[in-house]
This record gives structure tokens, sequence and C-alpha cells, in this order.
């Protein structure tokens, strides 16, 4: 359990990285040059992360409605996950990261998912910052695809309900529930992501193109979660607690 203090850091961040088409297009530049941009800014923002008192870190790559993209564009981002993957693994392992990838595998190339095997394995032993990596996800898909799986081993609770969602989503078991989400690229929307486990986050938006986003922009975005007051429910200065576990009645 965790006070209710707006002082507190996050335990779940979720980030949605926007802005890396549209960060590439005002250069003039390839649309690819965006992502492997936005790829130079997971490595700088994973590393700033870890350095903080947070215990999950959650980040949006590639969308279950991302398949729409235009093919060359989503075969290049297949072969830059697989790239940042295996190349992460060395800095995961020096500062303590486990690392995992939620959501489906099985429109994913054997490569791609070979590489997340190797990453997830290598890695499984960080007690730091645990990263998790969405791929190929869509809340509102796992959401479904956990309640066909609910099956009749007693009443339904929402601790139950979290260990399924994670089980249909790769994911080895629950994360905390999200604390604050944070969306670059100005658009203000979840399109689809945690949105059970989004239930009370805190929601920043920056117009900031994700490849732009620095550190001293997380730590800005984490200054103003933690001038926040979060009452789950409660009224102004009750004095409660708030159950971090998704079992919670």
């Amino acid at each position: 359990m965790q006070s209710t203090s707006h002082k507190a850091t996050p335990v779940h961040l979720a980030i949605i990285m926007d802005g890396n088409g549209r960060w590439a297009a005002q250069r003039g530049l390839p649309r690819s040059q965006g992502h492997r941009a936005g790829a130079r800014t997971i490595s700088r923002i994973v590393e700033a992360a870890a350095a903080q008192p947070i215990a999950s870190l959650t980040l949006y790559a590639f969308s279950a409605d991302n398949w729409r993209r235009p093919e060359p564009e989503v075969q290049e981002l297949m072969l830059l996950f697989r790239e940042y993957l295996l190349g992460e693994i060395g800095r995961c392992v020096s500062h303590d990261i486990r690392l995992s990838v939620i959501g489906r595998r099985d429109r994913l190339s054997l490569p791609l998912r070979a590489a997340i095997a190797t990453a997830e394995k290598a890695t499984a032993g960080g007690a730091g910052l645990r990263l998790r990596i969405a791929i190929d996800y869509s809340s509102r898909d796992a959401i479904l695809l956990a309640a066909t799986r609910r099956g009749r081993n007693g009443p339904m609770t929402r601790a139950r309900f979290a260990r399924l969602l994670a089980e249909v989503s790769h994911d080895p078991d629950p994360a905390p529930e999200v604390d604050l989400l944070i969306r670059t690229g100005g658009e203000q929307r979840l399109s689809d992501f945690l949105l059970w486990e989004c239930a009370y986050a805190e929601l920043y938006f920056t117009a900031r193109m994700w490849p732009d986003f620095a550190p001293g922009d997380l730590i800005h975005a984490l200054e103003s979660f933690r001038a926040r007051q979060r009452r789950f429910g409660s009224l102004p200065g009750q004095v409660g607690v708030r159950l971090r576990a998704a079992g919670e009645p």
C-alpha cells in the first residue's frame, strides 16, 4: 500500500511516444529517420527513469492499429525493434533493468520474436526498473481476450483479471496500475493504451515531439505529477491509503 501523498514519485510510468514521423517531416527527412531518432530517445529516457524511484516504465511502441501504415514503414519499424532489443541488452543488464515486451506475438516475424526472447531471458534477473515495451498492442483486445479466459475458478476479482491481462499480453506478471501517463507530440488521447491500468492515472500531455523529449522534460513531468493532489475518490484532506494491488475491492 502507498500513501496518497501528492509528493510521491509514480510507481508506474507509461509513455505514448508520439511524433517521430512529424519530427522527421519538419526537417525534410524520411519518416524512418524520425523513428531512429525516437529509438535513441528511448535509451536516454530509460536511463533517466532508472535513476528515479520508478518501479515500472511501459512504452507504447506499436499499436495493433499501426499495421494499417504503409508496408515499407511497418517493415522498417519491425527491423528497428529487433535492432533496438538486441542492442540494448548490455545497457539493461548494466543498469539492472528487466525488459519485457507486451502485446501479440503471432503477427511478428520469427527474427523479431527470437530477439524478444533473447532480450527477456538476458535481462530476467534485473532487480531495478521494470521496462515494458508494447508492440502490436491493443488494450481493448487484451481485455476482451482476458474476459474470454476467465473460466469458472471462483469469483472474478480485479487481481485475477489483472493476472489474465498479463497472461494474454505475454507479461510475466501484472504491473502496478499506472500512476502517470505521458503523451508527447501534442495529441491528447489514450489511443487504446493500458485502458484498464490507467483508471486513476494522472495524464500529462506535451507538444514536444518524442525525438526531442529529453531527460529534463521527464523531470518536469514528474514534478507536475508530484504537485497534483490524488484523492482516488476520497475528499480533500481525508486520510487514506491507495491500494496498489489490482485486486483492491
